[in-house]
Order: structure tokens, then sequence, then C-alpha cells
């Protein structure tokens, strides 16, 4: 109590000597984030596609419908048939949120094999994505996806969640 009663002492103190009291810009979207509810998977449409020409990278999106911004994780979760693990975020440093606004989509990159041809690449027949690790996700089937019969899986890689295509493609390394 006695710390909002300084802020509104500090904040009529400042008005009153026409000085501007605002928090720097981390400070704000902190303050914003630590307002904001975690999305319910009822109000997330996930969706994931292969990225045209290169059926080892998944293109991932997920848009919130509903009327208020909410917070998904920083990255996607990323499940490949009945393999153990998950892809693993690029950059490092995947925990956190992302701030998913009403009505708005974030997307992301799933590069699943780094050669094709690799003898030790596995094969699965789907690919689960949520938003949150706390979602069960949505299921792809490799046709679905466009990747032929199978997903060739081996040390995958997820970006973070991007407000662009383009961004995400950036992120995973695709020049377009």
């Amino acid at each position: 109590m006695r710390f909002r009663a300084a802020i509104a002492v500090s904040a009529a103190s400042a008005a009153a000597a026409g000085l501007s009291l605002t928090a720097p810009q981390s400070r704000a979207a902190a303050a914003e984030t630590a307002r904001t509810v975690r999305c319910a998977e009822k109000s997330l449409t996930v969706r994931a596609k292969a990225v045209p020409g290169d059926p080892t990278v998944l293109r991932v999106g997920v848009t919130h419908r509903g009327a208020r911004a909410c917070l998904v994780d920083r990255v996607p979760t990323v499940a490949f048939g009945d393999l153990d693990g998950a892809a693993l975020p690029t950059p490092e440093g995947g925990t956190g949120d992302y701030r998913l606004g009403a009505g708005r989509t974030a997307w992301a990159d799933l590069r699943t094999v780094g050669d094709p041809a690799d003898p030790e690449a596995r094969r699965v027949d789907t690919v689960t994505v949520a938003a949150s690790a706390a979602h069960r996700g949505r299921s792809f089937t490799a046709a679905r996806l466009g990747t032929g019969p199978h997903v060739l899986v081996w040390e995958p890689v997820t970006t973070w969640w991007q407000p662009t295509r383009a961004a995400a493609d950036r992120a995973i390394g695709l020049s377009r």
C-alpha cells in the first residue's frame, strides 16, 4: 500500500511541476505483459504448411480470435509423431511470452532436417504444433503439410514467433 501511495504522490508532484512521468519503453511493455492473460487454446487457430519449394521448412501460424490481447509461449511447441523430443528454439533462450493482439497472427518457421539425404533422418507421419506448452496443439499429417509421404526429422529447430511470414523466414535463414 505504501508503494502505491508513494507513486501517487510522485505522479501528483510531477504533474504539479509540469513534468512528464513516463516509464522507459521496456518497463511499460513489461507492465502491459504483466496485465495480459494467457491465451485460451480455444481462442487460437493453429496452422502449418511446408514452405513452397522446401519441404524441410514448415511455416507455422497462430491466429488469436479473441477480443483482447493474450500471451502464448515465445516459441511454438512442436512434436514429431512418436519421436521423443521437440524442436529447439533458434535463437536459444526460447522461454518467455509473446503478446498476441486480438485478431492478430504470429508466424514461426520450423526446419525439420538440415540435409534430406542424411541417413540418420527419421520419418514421421504427423507433426503436432501448439502455441503454448500447456496446450494440446493441433496435429498435421505429412500429406496435409505438403512434405510428401513423410516428414523427415533430424535435429529440428524453430524460430520464435514473429509478426510476419517474412520475419520468420529471415529468422530461419531463408532468403526471400
